[in-house]
């Protein structure tokens, strides 16, 4: 029996759908167990536990996988993925921006009065746009630029950004990553969960970095593959082994820390400081000199 269970989903759903399929049967998964587990992973939507975008974009990319026995084969990745799994990953989003306000922000003060006094940010691989519009809701001083090059996201964060009212404050541009030609224009450039997706990672960080101003900042927030035989043991690593097989099925491939790290060395940019956040996650933070 299969029960999909969508990422507005919570505990008391979780629970009912156990009952159906009979999981109280099972000692493994007992009701109070079950039920901190759907509490933390599927109803705290705006917290870094969530997972139910984790839960949807891992079903829906399922659906792309009718090659992928010939992709173990081949080692040819698919030519692109359809606007459905471009929706789903936003899911995933939800995640994302609460690891940023909650953990991210916590351990980089410097970021968090820079913004509240009003700088410009770039988002780099922006997506629909929805750290774009919860950040500048967050600190209304600040202005942002998007940059995106998956099409149909490009038209959904411009709809996303009109909606929300914030077309004064908010700019989404169509284009390459690695071709961005913006020259010391911006005080803070931010990927989220974006590096690893792009197809030129050496290139884009050049470009994020040629866009910043002296004394800007390039944040990289993202999940690392596990270093060491120790850290494969979690379930978190289990869990992005399997996410990473995703990646590799459509050209791209998440890295370790060391991995990020040589990104930048690769880009001839500074050693970044790496910043581990409690929810596993962790920031790369690089400083351009005066």
């Amino acid at each position: 029996t299969l029960v999909l269970m969508t990422s507005n989903a919570g505990a008391s759903e979780m629970v009912a759908a156990r009952r159906t399929v009979g999981f109280e049967r099972d000692p493994l998964l007992g009701h109070d167990r079950l039920h901190d587990i759907a509490f933390e992973a599927l109803e705290k939507q705006f917290s870094p536990e969530f997972l139910g975008g984790q839960v949807v974009s891992t079903v829906v990319a399922s659906l792309d996988y009718e090659r992928l026995v010939e992709f173990f084969h081949s080692g040819v990745p698919i030519a692109e993925r359809p606007p459905r799994f471009h929706r789903a990953i936003e899911k995933v989003t939800v995640q994302d921006i609460a690891v940023f306000f909650q953990e991210g922000l916590a351990a980089l003060p410097a970021v968090t009065d820079d913004l509240a006094r009003g700088i410009r940010v770039l988002d780099v691989a922006c997506g629909g746009g929805r750290w774009l519009i919860a950040v500048a809701r967050r600190f209304p001083a600040s202005r942002f630029v998007g940059v995106e090059f998956e099409p149909d996201s490009v038209a959904r964060a411009m709809r996303r950004v009109s909606k929300n009212g914030l077309d004064d404050r908010i700019s989404i541009q169509a284009r390459e990553i690695a071709e961005m030609a913006f020259r010391a224009e911006f005080d803070l450039a931010y990927f989220q969960d974006a590096l690893h997706e792009v197809p030129d990672p050496v290139g884009a960080l050049r470009a994020a970095w040629t866009a910043l101003a002296p004394k800007g900042r390039l944040l990289v927030l993202d999940w690392c593959l596990p270093s060491s035989v120790e850290e494969d043991r979690t379930l978190q690593s289990q869990l992005l082994w399997g996410i990473n097989i995703d990646e590799l099925y459509e050209g791209a491939r998440m890295y370790t820390r060391e991995g990020f790290v040589d990104l930048f060395r690769r880009a001839q940019l500074p050693e970044p400081t790496s910043i581990d956040l409690p929810s596993g996650a962790t920031l790369f933070l690089a400083l351009k000199a005066d």
